[in-house]
């Protein structure tokens, strides 16, 4: 076997254990087109309940996006976002019991919120800024928890 090709981890042999992970990030919004973020007076509607929407979705999706990612039943996933100085906040929460970790799934899941809300946004300001995506914690399996 060539070990220079990808390959999927094989976890038919880990136990299932209980698995979480919050990833977080932000996006810099300008304080007019903000405020009719948080007024819900934009052409497109709703933005904050569309991100909501749109993480969950992306996060049960994340194994169609990322070749070597197991498909998962995820059991919940939790999209908070949070008006802070400059913009918005999103944290994505996810909660599964399996064979392997739900990191890339809140990854995901936080990215795809985001970008949700540039789509929404991108005509009231073309100068927001998406950054600081990261995982915040991560339990279960062997390696156990981390925070960040």
């Amino acid at each position: 076997m060539d070990e220079k090709n990808i390959r999927m981890i094989d976890v038919g042999s880990k136990d299932d254990t209980d698995r979480e992970a919050v990833a977080g990030g932000r996006i810099e919004i300008e304080e007019g087109a903000l405020k009719k973020v948080l007024s819900g007076d934009l052409v497109k509607g709703n933005v904050i309940a569309a991100a909501k929407t749109a993480g969950i979705m992306a996060a049960k999706k994340t194994s169609s996006l990322l070749p070597l990612c197991h498909p998962l039943p995820i059991d919940n996933v939790n999209v908070d976002i949070e008006p802070y100085e400059r913009g918005l906040y999103v944290e994505v929460a996810i909660r599964y019991r399996g064979k392997t970790g739900v990191e890339m799934e809140a990854l995901t899941g936080c990215s795809v919120a985001l970008l949700t809300i540039y789509d929404m946004v991108k005509n009231e300001d073309r100068k927001m800024v998406i950054g600081d995506v990261k995982l915040l914690e991560k339990s279960g399996g062997k390696s156990g928890d981390w925070h960040r």
